[in-house]
């Protein structure tokens, strides 16, 4: 499979799903994950488009997006609500000064996550509005409302990006959540449940979402979370044909049009690509990926080159060789 990075009109922008090359493979896992109400597992090296698939799909579909990017921090439940102690303890010192204010409930210090914005975005509304009521604070429109303004209601697509960054408890924690559309949040009790769009099959609502997972496949992940998981792997493009095409639909994306001038560049750069992999594969160490090849090219029309002039060498080095890949 070949990916490619969105972009928006000016800068480089992986998060906006306008450009994206979607192989029919991939296209097929979607439809599985989706039809199956399973979460869809990608694998692949960094920078081979894993995370743009997902907005990309919302973009095409006008879903809802949500995304949230794991670290090494990260808690399961952080993908379902998260619990501001501090505010309420700065609250509770506060209303020991003021004699007739009432310190709020836990429940209003509870910040709805990506997976409850996702599967009941109106319980989701309700409690920060209801929340900000409480506690006297000024409501206006979430970020999360902002950005999906105009999208689909009913359906939503949510990435969850380098899943194996996380302790090996994460995933095994997104189970029940994932499987059922659904969960308990502790500090309240309050029960978040996948709110279905008309005319869904009450029984099974579960293809209303596209709950996309990224992975690098630096930790291994649990057994019984790969079980049930829909998982496609994307390889990057092996062609000069397929880097080309690529290029092609960045470059047409981007500025309208496509100058011969550019179609050379692309070429050259895929050729010099296919150079430095080759190279990388018998030192051992990590390929470029096709963002980087993106990022060349960018790079190179942006300083005028030409292919061969001067400062090629140079800038091919600087853009598609890592310092191990130097040759002594």
């Amino acid at each position: 499979m070949t990916l490619s990075t969105a972009e928006q009109a000016d800068v480089p922008d992986r998060d906006d799903g306008l450009v994206y090359v979607m192989p029919d493979d991939l296209q097929l896992a979607v439809e599985v994950a989706l039809a199956a109400g399973r979460p869809l597992l990608l694998r692949g090296k960094p920078g081979s488009g894993k995370s743009s698939m997902a907005p990309f799909v919302a973009e095409q579909r006008k879903w809802r997006y949500y995304n949230f990017v794991v670290t090494s921090q990260t808690r399961a439940r952080d993908l379902q609500w998260t619990y501001d102690g501090v505010a309420r303890l700065a609250d509770a010192q506060a209303s020991r000064s003021w004699r007739n204010r009432r310190l709020p409930g836990p429940d209003a210090y509870v910040e709805p996550g990506p997976l409850w914005w996702a599967f009941a975005p109106e319980s989701a509304r309700r409690h920060v509005s209801q929340s900000a009521q409480v506690r006297g604070l000024q409501m206006d429109k979430h970020p999360m409302e902002e950005r999906n303004e105009g999208r689909d209601p009913g359906h939503s697509v949510v990435l969850i990006d380098e899943i194996d960054k996380a302790d090996p408890d994460v995933p095994n924690g997104l189970l029940v959540p994932l499987g059922t559309h659904g969960f308990t949040v502790a500090e309240s009790g309050t029960a978040v449940a996948i709110e279905p769009s008309q005319g869904t099959v009450s029984d099974r609502p579960f293809h209303q979402h596209l709950v996309v997972i990224t992975t690098n496949e630096e930790r291994e992940l649990p057994q019984a979370f790969l079980r049930r998981c829909v998982i496609a792997e994307l390889t990057p493009p092996s062609s000069v044909e397929q880097l080309v095409e690529i290029a092609s639909t960045h470059l047409t994306a981007r500025l309208g049009t496509v100058q011969d001038s550019d179609m050379r560049l692309a070429e050259a750069l895929a050729h010099e690509l296919r150079r430095v992999r080759q190279d990388a594969r018998k030192n051992n160490v990590r390929e470029p990926s096709t963002a980087e090849y993106l990022d060349a090219l960018w790079a190179c029309r942006a300083l005028n080159l030409t292919v061969g002039e001067g400062r090629w060498d140079a800038v091919c080095r600087l853009t598609l060789v890592k310092p191990q890949h130097f040759r002594r």
